[in-house]
C-alpha cells in the first residue's frame, strides 16, 4: 500500500501538515504502508525529518491511489481512479470549489472531506478548530494592543505579537500571561475599563480561544449581566470580565407567544431573529467562534454596526476576532478574510468600506482564515495523532467496490463525498451547486 502526503500551495502562510514525521514512521513501521512525500520549503516539518522517519521525498505523487493534504487541491493534480484526503469546502455549496468538485466527478476520484469525519452522534472528529482558537485569541489581543496604540492608550497589550511571531505555543502563552500579570498589578487604563470580553460559541474553536483568555485575570459574568457591568463605575480595572454567549442568548423566537427551544432552532431557524444587537454597545471585544449556515441569524449585521458607530459617541467595542471567519456570514462585516501577513482591517459602517490595519472608525476586524497554520506544529502533531489511525484503512480500501460494499470505518464512509465519479446519497444535494 502506499500513500502520499501533499505539500501545500494555496498561501505562503500554510505550513501544516496531515501526518508528521512521526506519524509516518508509525505507518511505515506497524502497517506496512510505502509513504511518499512531497518535498516544502514552507512547512514546518523538513523533509529530512521525513526521510529518517522512512518516508521517500519525491515531487511526483501519481503513482500514489491515496493522497492526504491539509488544503484544497488543484484540479491539475488529480489522478483518475485516485482517492485525495482533504478539507474540501464544498459541503455548503461553495461555488469557488464547485469546479474542483466537478473535476474529482469526471475524473471518477474519491474525496475523502476531514470535515465530515464524525461519530453516531455527528460530531467531528478531525479537526483543527482548537488551534484556531488558540491562534485567533491571541491575535485578537494583539489587534486590541495595536488599536489602542493607534488611539494614543498605552495598555500592556502593546507587547504582543502576532501568533505566528512566536517561537511556540508556549513561548505566547508566557507572553499573555505577563501580560496578565501587569492588568493585575496596574490595572487596565481608564479608556478601556471596564473590559468586558464576549464570546460567541462554546465549541471547539472556543475551547482554544478560552485557554489564552484565561490567562489573563479573568472574571467571569452572565450574558444578563454585561450591560451593568459595563456601565457600573464600581466595575473592576484589574480583571477582564468574559460572558460565553449561547444560542439561548443570540436568538429569540419571532413569534410574541414563543419560547426558545434549541431544537426547535435547529429544526426552524427561520422563525427565530438576532437580538444580539443588545450586547453590542457593552463589549469591549467580540470574538466569534460560531459554525454558521444561511439559513441561520447573524450575530451582527451592517445595519448594527451602522447604529453602532455611526452616532455620537466612540463605542467601546474595538475588536470582532472572527475566528470562525465566513465571508458576510454570522458577522456581516467580515467582507474578506485575510492571511497573517495582513491579519486585519477596519470596517467603516458609514461607507460599507475596508482599510488595512487599525486605523480608522469601526470595528478592527480580525479574519484570518488559516489560524492554525500560526501554529504549524502544535496543530499539526494533534491533528496527524487523530488521523493516523484511520490511514491504513483508507490507503487499504477497494474503491471499485459499489458504495454499500465499501469497507471502510463509518467515520470516514459518512466523510466520502464522491466515489467512482458520483456523489454519496449522503453529498447528492450537492449536484445542484454543480449544475449551478
Amino acid at each position: 500500500m502506499r500513500i502520499g502526503i501533499r505539500a501545500e500551495d494555496k498561501s505562503i502562510w500554510e505550513r501544516r501538515a496531515p501526518i508528521t514525521p512521526d506519524g509516518v514512521r508509525a505507518l511505515v513501521n506497524e502497517s506496512d504502508l510505502e509513504v511518499l512525500v512531497q518535498p516544502s520549503t514552507i512547512r514546518v516539518f523538513k523533509d529530512a525529518e521525513y526521510r529518517r522517519a522512512g518516508a521517500r521525498v519525491e515531487e511526483n505523487l501519481s503513482s500514489c491511489p491515496v493522497v492526504f493534504g491539509v488544503k484544497e487541491m488543484p484540479s491539475h493534480t488529480f489522478v483518475p481512479g485516485h482517492s485525495y484526503v482533504f478539507f474540501a469546502h464544498v459541503i455548503k455549496g461553495q461555488p469557488y470549489n464547485m469546479p474542483m468538485l466537478r473535476r474529482l466527478l469526471e475524473l471518477g476520484c474519491q474525496l475523502i472531506d476531514y470535515e465530515r469525519v464524525t461519530d453516531d452522534q455527528g460530531r467531528r472528529l478531525i479537526f483543527f478548530g482548537r488551534h484556531a482558537g488558540l491562534a485567533g485569541m491571541i491575535n485578537t489581543l494583539w489587534a486590541l494592543g495595536k488599536r489602542l496604540d493607534w488611539e494614543g492608550i498605552a495598555n500592556p497589550l502593546s507587547q504582543l505579537r502576532q501568533t505566528h511571531e512566536y517561537g511556540s505555543l508556549s513561548e505566547a502563552k508566557e507572553a499573555v500571561s505577563a501580560a496578565g500579570d501587569h492588568i493585575v498589578r496596574h490595572g487596565l487604563p481608564r479608556e478601556v475599563a471596564p473590559m468586558v470580553c464576549g464570546f460567541a460559541g462554546y465549541g471547539n474553536v472556543f475551547r482554544g480561544a478560552n485557554q489564552i483568555i484565561e490567562l489573563l485575570p479573568v472574571r467571569e459574568i452572565a450574558p444578563r449581566e454585561v450591560a451593568a457591568v459595563a456601565t457600573s463605575p464600581a466595575s473592576a480595572r484589574d480583571v477582564v470580565y468574559k460572558v460565553v454567549f449561547k444560542e439561548e442568548h443570540t436568538v429569540e423566537p419571532i413569534s410574541p407567544d414563543g419560547s426558545f427551544d434549541l431544537q426547535h432552532y435547529y429544526d426552524h431557524p427561520e422563525k427565530y431573529r438576532s437580538r444580539f444587537a443588545s450586547y453590542l454597545p457593552h463589549l469591549s471585544v467580540l470574538v466569534n467562534c460560531v459554525y454558521w449556515e444561511e439559513k441561520y441569524p447573524r450575530l451582527v449585521t451592517k445595519a448594527d454596526a451602522r447604529r453602532l458607530y455611526c452616532g455620537a459617541d466612540a463605542p467601546r467595542l474595538r475588536v470582532i476576532g472572527d475566528i470562525s471567519c465566513d465571508i458576510e456570514g454570522a458577522i456581516e462585516c467580515t467582507g474578506k478574510s485575510t492571511e497573517p501577513g495582513n491579519p486585519v482591517y477596519v470596517y467603516d459602517p458609514a461607507t460599507d468600506t475596508t482599510t488595512d490595519g487599525v486605523k480608522g472608525n469601526g470595528p478592527v476586524v480580525m479574519a484570518v482564515d488559516i489560524l492554525p497554520s500560526e501554529l504549524p506544529r502544535e496543530a499539526s502533531t494533534d491533528f496527524s495523532a487523530v488521523l493516523a489511525p484511520y490511514v491504513p484503512a483508507i490507503a487499504g480500501a477497494d474503491y471499485s467496490a459499489p458504495f454499500e460494499e465499501l469497507a471502510l470505518p463509518p467515520e470516514i464512509k459518512r466523510a466520502l463525498i464522491t466515489h467512482r465519479g458520483e456523489l454519496t446519497p449522503n453529498y447528492r444535494y450537492l449536484q445542484a451547486y454543480l449544475g449551478a
